[in-house]
């Protein structure tokens, strides 16, 4: 009998190409095997008129998936890494951690060639709280303003006029072979990436060792280095997806990996920053260093305050 495994994956077109480009990889390696996609709607879908940070936060688009993995319905889920909670529900685990892709954002805009070039006052549109800190820390002059909806529906509305420029994931519209729109990337210089930003992630309940062996082909050992230095600060800061709070873990030489990490308040007015270097062995305790310097230099006071104001 065919074995058959059940993906369970957002309806949006970016969670859909993420879903089918799994699919498409595991078949090569199990060309026998039957997936099955089954995609739904979260509540992080649906509600498009109030900010990201305002209707969950952690687990905004991972939960409902992760439910109907425990209604029996999908066998494994795929997800953004920058949307994973630091900590998954009990009996759920990461199963492999895909290559990643340009973790970069991206400036889009029908008018102007770069950031640099929006005249002062220009409406900027996003729905992280992290590019605005960092975007308004460089430039306090514009007008930067809440985006929501997937990324057709945000090109829709800087095409339509209410926006002078957007800023997007790179990886997204590469995945959507949107690379025309992308006037140029932002270097993490100017905005350091989200978490695991162009990462994918496979979750799959920890004790189905079949499973398990499926999907672990697709790990990708030095994207699960980055992603576990980059995981071990943000979950030392308490932080989730939608937090003014940047990181982004390279691979220098053999046994070597270098940290920057960045808390920011909403406005841009406060910018701490931090880096560290060490062994790869030692990614996860790095990245809990890093943020220990955060911390030593005054986060916890701006995320409280984030948390305070955007829960309200």
């Amino acid at each position: 009998m065919k074995k058959t495994l059940r993906i369970a994956t957002r309806k949006s077109p970016l969670a859909m190409w993420q879903a089918e480009f799994v699919k498409a990889e595991l078949e090569k390696f199990h060309p026998d095997l039957e997936i099955i996609l089954l995609p739904m709607s979260t509540k992080g879908d649906k509600i498009l008129d109030v900010p990201l940070a305002k209707i969950g936060g952690k687990g905004l688009f991972t939960k409902e998936l992760e439910d109907r993995m425990m209604d029996g319905e999908a066998d494994i889920a795929v997800h953004s890494m920058k949307d994973v909670p630091m900590v998954l529900p009990q009996g759920f685990a990461l199963g492999a951690i895909l290559e990643r892709h340009t973790p970069t954002d991206a400036f889009v805009s029908n008018h102007f060639a770069s950031f640099d070039e929006l005249p002062q006052g220009a409406i900027l549109g996003t729905s992280s709280l992290r590019r605005k800190a960092q975007l308004m820390a460089a430039r306090p002059d514009l007008d930067v303003r809440n985006l929501r909806g997937n990324v057709g529906t945000r090109l829709g509305k800087l095409d339509a006029g209410e926006y002078d420029a957007i800023v997007l994931a790179t990886s997204g519209l590469q995945r959507l072979e949107l690379n025309a729109r992308i006037r140029h990337e932002i270097t993490p210089e100017i905005c350091l990436p989200a978490v695991s930003q162009g990462t994918l992630g496979i979750e799959y309940f920890e004790k189905d060792q079949e499973t398990l062996e499926i999907i672990s082909v697709l790990n990708h050992n030095e994207t699960e280095i980055r992603t576990t230095a980059e995981r071990g600060m943000n979950h030392r800061l308490e932080g989730g997806c939608q937090v003014p709070i940047g990181v982004y873990a390279e691979l220098e030489d053999e046994d070597s990996i270098s940290i920057r990490g960045l808390v920011g308040s909403v406005n841009g007015e406060v910018i701490l920053k931090a880096s560290i270097k060490g062994k790869r062995s030692e990614a996860k305790k790095l990245g809990i260093a890093l943020a220990e310097d955060l911390l030593s230099q005054g986060a916890k006071a701006i995320l409280d305050e984030v948390y305070a104001t955007e829960s309200q």
